[in-house]
């Protein structure tokens, strides 16, 4: 095969665990080497970069929500080489969606914290904003590439990695053209539009939940029990990819939080003060302490009881996920040092698929960087050398540790539960910086730029590799991902601290008018208390380190647990609709082969959701950044607009099973 007449679909091995001494051969072979890296390529890449960054700071600092930029970038690529006329264009179009898509992760690790220095009325210039997201984004990088062998090869089938699977759709139908093109192009279609209608006119609601009944409202009033679905077509698609068992591991957090733990709480709430309960929870909602009694309902015991012991669980298994994972870090570890007194003949002789940057050179970039990093806390941030070493220790240690831990969550469900770890950094680093004679103003501004670095860091770690597994299934060169991902970071974050002093000056974080920012006050909020004296949480974290001991005893995924007692019940309830979508469309034929081409046919089905949902956040962005507002906020706050939303959820499953029990073993 050669370049002229490439493979245009994925080997049939691509998404399950291979059979011993079974090989996955990627779409573009070894060799010959295909086009990569081209003038084209990187200016397309460095526009996404910054068109994305843009979008998703806006969008994330107005409404609290940040949309993974991979996917709509990786079919603006597909569509413009289409347009412009252009053949063979997989391997540019990867370089073109891995600089861009560092747009979404480095606004994510820079919004989730930066702007907490504003609420707390701190100073935060631009370098300051600068510098933590590209040295956060370059240590999530450097972090991650020891382990992309073991998370993208020798893990090969055994993650569903959603995020990336919906990409790599993308990107192989657009070069195959045909009939997968059209089905993925109609499949975005229903589910963009379908997302668009919901966010832009809200002709339905986006969520329904038992409070839609009456029985509903008494459950959730005396009893505290609230059931909710998030009906979006992208969760949808997101939970089919995922499948029925990490789906129903995730909700099960979900439920112990929401059906036993927030209810049982809620029981006592006649034997107990509600302000000292707010107090012993550490609330500074000021609403919440004038009439401490809004406290007991079932949205807020989740907030501040469900979410503190899922950041415990997700700790707790992070940690536990490094203990097990010790022997690929000792042979990362092992390898750079073998490597550094070796030669380059052996990277040259690796086949070109598997061709990392040599170790040699990510230890001296991650030297060089760490000791930047070091200067930059020293003489712009913190006075003492003591105050400076403890800082780069911390940084270092916990995205070094937490790197895996972020790469595996991404790899499970496609969403990264950085905002729980930063926030575990967040109270580690303070605590630490106290113990160091560091408080006050100075301390909430060491510690929040010390989390924002981390959380870039975390955050990068969990996208890149979804890009490392996208060029993995695809053949793309490793070392030419990871080079030209320095770029996109460097892009990103000049763009995400321009453009959020931009916003702090044209509507601020306080006040009334201010952007919401939700993640970065609860940043605030945590590390206020911490470096002025004020309750922690301690137990809630601890119960939820203590229940990842118990779970991984006995053989349950301790983080996929705990990361459904972090994210909201609406978020994950929807992915066991998807899961048994997954399981119906395949298990309904005695002939397997017919079951394998159902599977494969909603893969492809689900991508188009996922892809049209994430387009459309794209779009919704940009009319809500030109204040466009055609929201009917009535209607969308009624009950009839929910059930309105059940219903059209139900018509989507529907469409959904049906498109896909069409496949023909031919296809």
């Amino acid at each position: 095969m050669n370049q002229e007449t490439p493979k245009t679909s994925l080997p049939e091995n691509a998404y399950r665990e291979l059979k011993p001494g079974e090989e996955y051969t990627p779409v573009m072979p070894a060799s010959p080497a295909p086009i990569e890296v081209t003038p084209y390529s990187v200016l397309m890449g460095v526009a996404m970069a910054i068109i994305f960054s843009a979008a998703a700071a806006y969008l994330g600092l107005r409404v609290g929500q940040v949309f993974e930029a991979a996917i709509p970038i990786a079919i603006i690529a597909v569509g413009m080489g289409t347009v412009l006329g252009k053949k063979n264009m997989l391997g540019q179009n990867v370089i073109i969606q891995s600089i861009g898509a560092s747009s979404g992760v480095v606004v994510a690790g820079a919004i989730f914290t930066l702007p907490a220095l504003y609420i707390l009325g701190l100073d935060a210039a631009f370098w300051q904003v600068f510098l933590s997201s590209l040295f956060g984004g370059m240590l999530g990088i450097l972090l991650m590439i020891p382990f992309r062998k073991y998370f993208v090869k020798e893990m090969h089938g055994k993650y569903p990695f959603p995020e990336a699977t919906a990409t790599t759709e993308v990107l192989i139908s657009g070069e195959k053209g045909g009939n997968q093109a059209k089905l993925l192009a109609v499949a975005g279609l229903v589910g963009g539009l379908y997302d668009f209608v919901v966010g832009t006119f809200g002709l339905w609601t986006d969520a329904v939940s038992t409070r839609i009944c009456a029985w509903g409202e008494t459950l959730a009033d005396k009893f505290k029990v609230v059931f909710g679905l998030n009906t979006s077509a992208a969760v949808l698609g997101l939970g089919y990819i995922i499948g029925l068992k990490y789906a129903l591991i995730i909700t099960a957090g979900s439920c112990l939080v929401w059906f036993l733990i927030v209810p049982l709480v809620g029981s006592l709430t006649e034997a107990l003060d509600p302000a000292a309960l707010a107090a012993l929870l550490g609330v500074t909602n000021q609403g919440l302490l004038d009439d401490p009694q809004q406290l007991f309902t079932a949205e807020n015991l989740y907030t501040y009881i469900g979410k503190p012991i899922g950041i415990g669980g997700i700790a707790m298994a992070g940690i536990i996920g490094i203990v097990r994972q010790s022997r690929i870090i000792r042979q990362a570890v092992g390898l750079a040092v073998s490597e550094l007194g070796g030669s380059k003949k052996g990277a040259d002789t690796t086949e070109r698929t598997q061709r990392d940057i040599t170790m040699k050179r990510i230890l001296s970039l991650l030297i060089a960087t760490l000791v930047c990093v070091f200067v930059f806390f020293h003489f712009g941030l913190l006075d003492g050398w003591v105050q400076s070493v403890t800082a780069i220790l911390i940084v270092f240690v916990i995205s070094f540790l937490f790197t895996t831990v972020a790469a595996n969550a991404i790899a499970i469900v496609g969403s990264n539960p950085v905002s729980g770890m930063t926030l575990m950094t967040l109270i580690l680093s303070s605590l630490v910086l106290v113990a160091v004679g560091l408080n006050g103003t100075t301390g909430m501004t060491a510690a929040l730029i010390i989390g924002g670095v981390v959380c870039t860091a975390l955050s990068m770690a969990g996208g890149f590799i979804t890009d490392l597994k996208i060029g993995y299934w695809l053949g793309t060169t490793p070392r030419k991902q990871e080079t030209w991902k320095f770029l996109g970071t460097f892009v990103s974050a000049a763009t995400v601290a321009g453009v959020m002093i931009v916003l702090n000056k044209s509507y601020g974080f306080v006040g009334e008018g201010a952007l919401v920012a939700p993640q970065a006050n609860a940043m605030a909020a945590v590390i206020q208390p911490l470096m002025t004296g004020g309750q922690t949480p301690w137990m809630l974290y601890f119960c939820g380190a203590a229940l990842a001991l118990v779970l991984t005893a006995i053989g349950v995924p301790a983080l996929a647990f705990a990361l459904g007692m972090f994210i909201p019940m609406e978020l994950n309830a929807p992915l066991v609709v998807g899961g048994l979508v997954s399981w119906y469309v395949s298990t309904r034929s005695k002939d397997q082969a017919l079951n394998k081409a159902r599977m494969d046919r909603g893969t492809l089905i689900a991508s188009g959701f996922i892809a049209g949902g994430a387009l459309m956040g794209v779009v919704s962005a940009i009319l809500k950044f030109c204040e466009v507002d055609w929201f009917l906020s009535g209607w969308a706050s009624s009950n009839a607009a929910e059930w309105t939303g059940l219903v059209m959820y139900l018509v989507l499953i529907g469409y959904f099973s049906w498109h896909t029990l069409r496949a023909r073993k031919e296809e």
